[in-house]
């Protein structure tokens, strides 16, 4: 059977990340996907994924489901975040082992480095020390997501990989004006301060923390590339209690500066203010995707074409909207 005809089960398919992948699969030729909407499938209801599982008996699983948000939305739902993201991983990755899926992918965060640790972050800094407080729930979700992965490997000889992705934006983002994360966000406000002729912008914090980012799309060919891989290459580049892959472009940026990015792409020519009095979270968070790279990955899209193309989506999603309102 060719790898094209693998029965693939991508956990999140609604979500910008799995849409994403969903996407490639096909433009690659995957004849046989299987997805399900939260309302037929809830992730954090272990006899449901079990009841899902034992039907449909994938043969291969992308997880990228998962319950995610900027720094408001974490500071706000910190047991909601640790919660449900425990939930997912754990529901899906064990009812998986159950019936014999070989090969998954588990879809991390950044967020799973210390706050303080050394710049850029390789994958053994992992709990060398600890966590940015404001999501710190997220983050210990997505380290037992990495640890379910090794331990299921060592225990039962699964081939259960781990990716970390940078901050990710593009198509399929979350907009919302408090829940979204850095790129969407700015979208938005620079957006509607564009249509209000708002004199200025304010955001939150001093603007010096400095971020990566990654277009959605480029994520989306890692994820398969890294799926892909054969099992000896794989484990020759990694440990197996440090498994889990760095995924961003080596280059990052302050907040001042890419809101100023942002706002020439979306036309605002009014005032940026910083809101020192607000939270920065981490200093820095720049991610050291050597591994990867040696193992055949590199990122495509640039910065700013990408915030082109992610504006664009915004713009459109927003005309749907008002043209259903006026309906």
């Amino acid at each position: 059977m060719s790898d094209l005809d693998v029965k693939v089960y991508v956990a999140g398919h609604r979500g910008m990340v799995g849409s994403a992948i969903v996407r490639l699969l096909k433009k690659r030729g995957y004849s046989h996907i299987i997805t399900r909407t939260h309302s037929e499938l809830d992730l954090t209801n272990q006899q449901a994924v079990q009841s899902f599982f034992e039907a449909e008996q994938p043969e291969q699983v992308y997880l990228a489901a998962a319950k995610v948000g900027g720094i408001h939305a974490n500071n706000t739902y910190p047991a909601e975040f640790i919660y449900k993201n425990l939930m997912i991983e754990a529901n899906v990755i064990h009812e998986a082992w159950q019936v014999g899926v070989q090969k998954l992918l588990f879809l991390g965060s950044s967020c799973i480095y210390p706050k303080l640790a050394p710049q850029p972050m390789a994958e053994d800094a992992l709990l060398s020390g600890p966590l940015e407080p404001t999501n710190e729930p997220y983050a210990v979700a997505k380290i037992a997501g990495i640890k379910l992965c090794e331990s299921y490997n060592r225990q039962y000889g699964t081939d259960y990989r781990s990716v970390m992705p940078t901050n990710l934006y593009g198509p399929g983002d979350n907009y919302h004006p408090e829940n979204s994360h850095v790129i969407p966000g700015l979208i938005r406000r620079f957006h509607e301060a564009k249509l209000n002729k708002a004199e200025k912008v304010v955001i939150w914090g001093s603007g010096t923390p400095r971020r990566e980012f990654l277009y959605v799309d480029d994520m989306a060919e890692a994820s398969v590339h890294v799926m892909g891989l054969d099992e000896h290459f794989y484990k020759a580049h990694t440990k197996p209690m440090c498994s889990h892959l760095n995924v961003g472009t080596g280059t990052d940026m302050t907040i001042s500066e890419l809101a100023q990015v942002i706002s020439e792409v979306v036309g605002y020519t009014g005032e940026i203010v910083f809101d020192k009095s607000k939270a920065d979270g981490a200093p820095r968070k720049l991610m050291q995707s050597d591994l990867l790279n040696q193992l055949g990955w590199k990122p495509q899209v640039c910065l700013t074409d990408g915030i082109r193309v992610t504006y664009e989506n915004f713009v459109y999603l927003m005309e749907k909207i008002v043209a259903g309102i006026n309906k």
